[in-house]
């Protein structure tokens, strides 16, 4: 479908999310144009209802220098970023908020108030980064995987990366996402531990310890996106040619892929970071406005299907 016409990959995300109510989201440092106006557009379509955490004289002025209406946002004072960070944290820990929402602060800043062991949303799980890409030149939302946080995942962390990234699939509305995971090339050797790691956690997917995903690799780039290049080398899998998401074998190559499909290919890119209580919505300054919302569309729908599993627990 044509991105011109406004019914692209991510306009079909953000279909699903009108019949959901908006959820609470901790702001963290609003204190520039682009984060303010962005956190207020995505309460402005009904997808979050943005809790404003930063210092308020400072919001305030931004908010008056840009001629943006802040209305009746609510606005928790918080003296500097690394508060703010921590407060936004605290809103959740509290139940005052579902979801997190990166603003004109550091990424670390933010990452490291949400994995702090006493006082942080840390679970069991790895905390894993997603891009969730529409490429115009592929057929349906993509999720490249992890090209942010896990410098050089490990088997174990890359279980949890694998997982991570099923889960906000299914969240989105797949029943079993397909799941290529990288390497150089299509054969198991050790020479490449990228391949090793590829075929245990195919293995590790048959014997349940990553489930509700259907795992094939390793996969080089070429086979793994193009059934005819799977097809050429002999490859026979459902995944080859038509997967939902791309498990990079570390952190470089998965942030290389995003970045070239980025900029080679004109895909837009939203990202998100798994694995904690709740999703963390990553937005930058250079993000394109669609990119913002598609960014928090993703979020509400993660947020709901983790509403729907805690009230099943419960």
């Amino acid at each position: 479908m044509s991105r011109e016409t406004g019914t692209g990959k991510y306009e079909q995300v953000l279909e699903r999310c009108r019949r959901l109510e908006p959820v609470p989201t901790a702001v963290a440092h609003p204190c520039e144009e682009s984060a303010l106006a962005g956190a207020l557009e995505a309460g402005a379509r009904g997808l979050i209802t943005p809790i404003l955490v930063g210092p308020a004289a400072r919001i305030h002025e931004v908010a008056r220098q840009r001629g943006i209406d802040l209305g009746h946002t609510r606005i928790v004072d918080a003296p500097h970023s690394h508060a703010a960070a921590a407060m936004a944290v605290d809103l959740v820990r509290r139940g005052e908020a579902e979801l997190v929402m990166k603003g004109s602060l550091h990424t670390d800043e933010l990452l490291g108030a949400v994995v702090a062991r006493e006082t942080g949303l840390r679970t069991g799980r790895r905390i894993s980064h997603v891009f969730i890409m529409d490429v115009p030149t592929y057929h349906k939302v993509l999720i490249v995987t992890d090209g942010a946080i896990a410098i050089a995942p490990t088997l174990e962390d890359k279980v949890d990366i694998c997982q991570n990234a099923i889960d906000l699939a299914v969240s989105l509305g797949l029943t079993r996402p397909k799941v290529a995971i990288l390497a150089a090339v299509e054969t198991v050797t050790s020479r490449m531990p990228a391949t090793v790691d590829a075929a245990a956690l195919c293995k590790m997917s048959e014997r349940g310890q990553i489930v509700g995903g259907v795992l094939e690799g390793p996969l080089a780039f070429d086979n793994a996106i193009s059934r005819d290049a799977a097809n050429t080398k002999g490859i026979r899998s459902d995944v080859a040619g038509d997967p939902d998401i791309l498990i990079a074998p570390d952190l470089e190559a998965g942030n290389i892929l995003a970045k070239q499909l980025t900029f080679l290919a004109n895909a837009d890119s939203a990202g998100l970071v798994l694995g904690a209580r709740v999703p963390i919505i990553l937005t930058s300054r250079a993000d394109s406005v669609r990119s913002r919302i598609a960014s928090c569309a993703v979020a509400v729908l993660a947020a709901h299907a983790r509403r729907q599993a805690l009230h099943q627990a419960t």
